[in-house]
């Protein structure tokens, strides 16, 4: 099982996709699921901890916006985590929406500046490149499988 990076970080699409092929999907869900069923944070809507913003200054500098911080202190420990990447671009806001075009590019930079294998592909705007997208992705994360299997 290989954990793989989503970008969109919250598409649904795709994390069922990474899963239905045996892997782990590294995901924004997962990370706000910890955020709002931890016992220690008690402060909701907030859900955040005073080492959130610290977690945040990792990824992007003390003059970036607080909002890139805070949401790169939720999407930075997934790009150090992953195994292997799918960046979708140009994806429709219901395919899922990052919301912040500022972290949408450092997320996609530090996706690209790891040492794994990326996929890389355009959000399918008819029915044949949806099913082209689906083949490029089952591929993809088939080969990963085969490099699991040989190591």
């Amino acid at each position: 099982m290989v954990k793989v990076f989503i970008y969109p970080t919250n598409s649904l699409i795709l994390s069922d996709l990474v899963e239905r092929f045996g892997h782990k999907p590294l995901t924004m869900m997962e990370q706000v699921r910890e955020k709002i069923t931890t016992v220690g944070i008690d402060s909701p809507p907030l859900n955040i901890t005073p080492e959130d913003p610290k977690l945040g200054l990792k990824y992007a500098a003390v003059e970036v916006p607080a909002g890139v911080r805070g949401r790169m202190s939720l999407v930075g420990p997934l790009i150090d985590e992953a195994e292997a990447a799918i960046i979708v671009e140009d994806a429709a806001i219901s395919f899922g929406c990052m919301g912040c075009a500022r972290t949408n590019e450092l997320t996609k930079y530090l996706t690209r500046k790891k040492d794994i294998p990326i996929l890389e592909l355009v959000y399918p705007r008819s029915e044949e490149e949806g099913r082209e997208f689906v083949y490029r992705i089952a591929d993809f994360l088939k080969s990963l499988s085969g490099k699991e299997e040989s190591a």
